[in-house]
């Protein structure tokens, strides 16, 4: 590998777009014009477009001494078509604006490029923009997704009713072990930095951390065993608070069941050595870009032998409240949301 390292000022800010989107094949009908004019042009005939828009910033969301950055972008994308996909819809394009400090050389945005497009290419997604600018402290990027959807298809996070089943994809609290491995070592490395990292067989938590793949896989399981949720989000800051992001938008209570958490058995293994709880990492740790939705009951036959869903509980009425029901004992603990508080840069306590 080489060593060079080209200043961006030497190819100044439309040499620097121009270097890192030369090669985008655009991949979706709906973009007309994608990068090169002043704005992109789309088409979306007889659909809803559904637009959302994250924010990364170095040391409030990610560190790169043990974040890569081809993983950095590849993340970037990730995260943003999984609120896409919360919305029951298919992303087609998106925008990327970075803030660069001179700190960084092109072959490193090269890096971070090559994990973006990597993203938009796996899930066949078009980059049709963006914006640079400079930065006094490191790096920020800015990632705009948008995506279609059949207007009867469009699942909102309001549509939850009593006797719903509450369920997710996957498996959670990963993200967050991953985190706080990446951390231990981080900091070991900081007092001896001859010191190898301890990583032992955490991979998959590692990867859930450094290289989340959003549900597209769960958005088809919905086509193709037709089902619509009622309501839907991803989990992004921890499942307490999206369990309550949603109870308080649909209007509803909810009953989760300690022992219907889903964990992988590295997530459960990691709690463990580092004496920890897996269910205050899955409750609260976040990053996790599961999908957790409701559907009526009718339903559940549908859903109920696919090893990518567990049914965590159920939907009550508003005065019963959203509670955690603990196993073995079954009592009722009030959820809080704990997760993390991107403005606050901390955790909620409340919401």
């Amino acid at each position: 590998m080489s060593n060079q390292k080209t200043e961006l000022s030497d190819l100044g800010e439309f040499g620097l777009i121009k270097h890192l989107t030369n090669k985008i094949a655009l991949q979706n009908e709906s973009t007309i014009k994608g990068v090169g004019d002043d704005c992109a042009v789309l088409n979306y005939p007889n659909k809803r477009v559904v637009v959302t828009t994250d924010m990364l910033t170095e040391g409030i969301h990610f560190n790169l001494m043990y974040v890569p950055l081809k993983h950095l972008g590849y993340k970037a994308i990730a995260v943003n078509l999984s609120d896409v996909y919360a919305m029951n819809a298919t992303p087609k394009q998106v925008t990327v604006s970075l803030a660069l400090s001179s700190k960084f050389s092109l072959e490193a945005i090269e890096q971070l490029y090559q994990g973006i497009h990597l993203a938009c290419q796996r899930y066949g997604v078009d980059l049709v923009g963006g914006d640079t600018t400079s930065s006094l402290t490191g790096l920020t990027i800015s990632i705009t997704a948008i995506g279609e959807v059949d207007e009867e298809k469009v699942v909102y996070r309001n549509g939850a009713k009593p006797s719903n089943l509450l369920c997710v994809s996957g498996d959670l609290g990963g993200a967050y072990m991953g985190l706080q491995l990446l951390e231990r070592e981080n900091e070991v490395y900081k007092v001896n930095p001859k010191m190898q990292p301890e990583f032992k067989e955490y991979d998959y938590l590692l990867e859930r951390q450094l290289k989340p793949e959003p549900r597209k896989d769960v958005i088809q399981l919905f086509k193709d065993n037709d089902v619509c949720p009622t309501a839907m989000i991803d989990i992004s800051d921890g499942l307490s608070s999206e369990v309550l992001h949603l109870c308080e938008q649909s209007g509803v209570g909810c009953r989760v069941y300690e022992d219907k958490i889903p964990y992988h058995p590295n997530t459960q293994d990691l709690a463990q050595e580092m004496n920890m709880n897996p269910i205050v990492a899955a409750l609260n740790g976040g990053e996790d870009y599961e999908l957790l939705f409701t559907i009526d009951i009718k339903e559940y036959d549908k859903i109920k032998n696919n090893p990518m869903i567990s049914v965590l509980g159920h939907i009550t009425e508003k005065e019963e409240g959203a509670n955690l029901v603990t196993a073995g004992m079954g009592k009722f603990i009030p959820l809080e949301a704990q997760g993390w508080n991107p403005i606050m840069n901390k955790r909620e306590d409340k919401e």
